[in-house]
């Protein structure tokens, strides 16, 4: 699975994490997370490259969930080329399926629509719904436009160009 390029068909509506993001974000939680006791959520998933990222460092379970049929298409089949068996996609609205979750997980990954109306809600919507683990972190990307420095949960923020990442603990130190 490492090194494998994903090819995604061009008409795929996403904008993919940058491979620079990416590699910083990795390198980051690289210092905080054991993959292999991680259960994963990548909301808004598009073509999977995060999903993947974290399916090829050895995460015990990741769940891939995007409302675009082509999208999780696209996942499930190079989920199959490749052979995953610890990944499960979900073709849904990811705010109908905050509504019901009930699974807890110990990281959430969110790279919403820039332009989605509900992007700044989204940090209190992963709280309220308590699907994180104890030690849990959920990391947002988004546009400079929003800024999470004084979120209850904040817990640092990172930007490579022009893709931004929040990231929030569930328990904070100073809990």
């Amino acid at each position: 699975m490492k090194g494998r390029r994903l090819t995604p068909p061009a008409n795929l509506p996403v904008r993919p994490t940058t491979d620079m993001a990416k590699e910083g974000l990795f390198n980051i939680l690289n210092n905080y997370v054991d993959y292999e006791d991680c259960d994963v959520l990548d909301l808004f998933a598009g073509t999977g490259s995060v999903t993947f990222e974290f399916v090829s460092r050895g995460a015990k379970s990741v769940t891939a969930v995007d409302i675009n049929a082509p999208c999780t298409d696209f996942i499930r089949q190079t989920a199959q080329r490749l052979s995953v068996n610890n990944l499960h996609v979900v073709r849904a609205d990811v705010f109908d399926l905050l509504k019901r979750a009930y699974k807890k997980f110990d990281i959430v990954f969110a790279d919403p629509p820039y332009a989605h109306e509900l992007l700044p809600q989204l940090p209190d919507l992963i709280f309220e719904k308590d699907i994180l683990s104890d030690d849990g972190i959920f990391i947002l990307e988004h546009p400079r436009e929003h800024s999470f420095l004084d979120h209850p949960r904040f817990w640092q923020h990172r930007n490579y160009g022009k893709v931004n990442f929040t990231f929030f603990a569930k328990q904070l130190d100073n809990d």
